[in-house]
């Protein structure tokens, strides 16, 4: 499945009938078995629907931050991605991708 940021943001838990995606790093994760932290009203809800890989680099819920762009990212803030990507990896099903 390919969805362009605008039409993932149909899927940020808002309607209950739909699935909960995350996207990191251009794809995109069904994060729906964590509604509890991605649903309204959890504590990384700003996430879904979006690409969020920049601001989980950066350990922030700034909504400035809620982007798929990496420029100028830091080494370390690069390693706190791939960290975060390796716990969706494992947590979470790949559903498709961002164009």
């Amino acid at each position: 499945m390919e969805l362009t940021a605008e039409q993932l943001k149909q899927y940020d838990g808002s309607d209950s009938s739909k699935p909960i995606y995350v996207a990191l790093k251009g794809r995109i994760f069904d994060v729906t078995a964590g509604k509890s932290f991605y649903g309204p009203g959890g504590a990384y809800c700003m996430f879904a629907g979006k690409d969020a890989s920049r601001a989980l680099a950066k350990m922030s819920k700034n909504e400035e931050d809620i982007s798929p762009s990496l420029d100028g990212l830091s080494e370390k803030e690069m390693g706190v991605l791939n960290d975060w990507e390796n716990k969706f990896q494992a947590k979470y099903p790949v559903v498709g991708r961002v164009l």
